[in-house]
């Protein structure tokens, strides 16, 4: 049995990336594409700043704060668009190894344990939100990060990243009853 599963390779991302089959999936793998391209608008930024600093001695107040931003959102939503490929993490030295069946029980686990790990970061995260939004005495009040610029793009990634970790304990909880289901 062991030699029949020394062949086993690992998915290619594009053999991975066709599991999108329910709704959640197929949407976040779609807006992946948009949200890659932050990374690009900040590169573009970037290299606006060089070209602002070091042709015109005019460098800005603002390209930092806003690329650090990009890549933060891209970031979290990369973790998300990698759960919702199936893409996450395994150590596959037992894995491989292993029954189908087996390999079913092990995926139902890890997917509720993430799940519930997501859901709690979520639940963590909420109070540090609901602070970003609004003052002690429930006035709107958007915190920003201080700086000259001072952009509200603490509250707004703190924001997003309750969203992202939401969708995220979603879309564990609709694997682990996919794998329960049996497929």
């Amino acid at each position: 049995m062991a030699e029949d599963r020394l062949d086993v390779q690992p998915q290619a991302p594009a053999e991975i990336e066709e599991r999108g089959t329910e709704p959640l999936s197929r949407a976040v793998l779609l807006l992946g594409k948009g949200f890659a391209g932050l990374f690009v608008i900040s590169m573009v930024i970037l290299i606006y700043e060089v070209v602002m600093r070091y042709v015109f001695n005019a460098p800005t107040i603002w390209v930092h704060e806003t690329t650090v931003f990009l890549c933060a959102v891209g970031f979290v939503f990369g973790g998300l668009h990698s759960v919702s490929r199936n893409g996450h993490i395994r150590v596959v030295l037992l894995y491989d190894w292993v029954s189908e069946r087996t390999r079913r029980c092990l995926d139902v686990g890890i997917y509720v344990a993430c799940s519930l790990a997501t859901g709690i970061f979520s639940y963590a995260l909420w109070p540090t939100v609901v602070k970003s939004f609004w003052s002690p005495s429930g006035a709107f009040r958007v915190v920003t990060s201080g700086s000259a610029w001072n952009p509200p793009y603490p509250s707004l990634l703190r924001a997003f990243l309750f969203v992202t970790l939401i969708a995220t304990t979603l879309q564990f909880a609709i694997f682990a009853v996919q794998r329960l289901r049996g497929r």
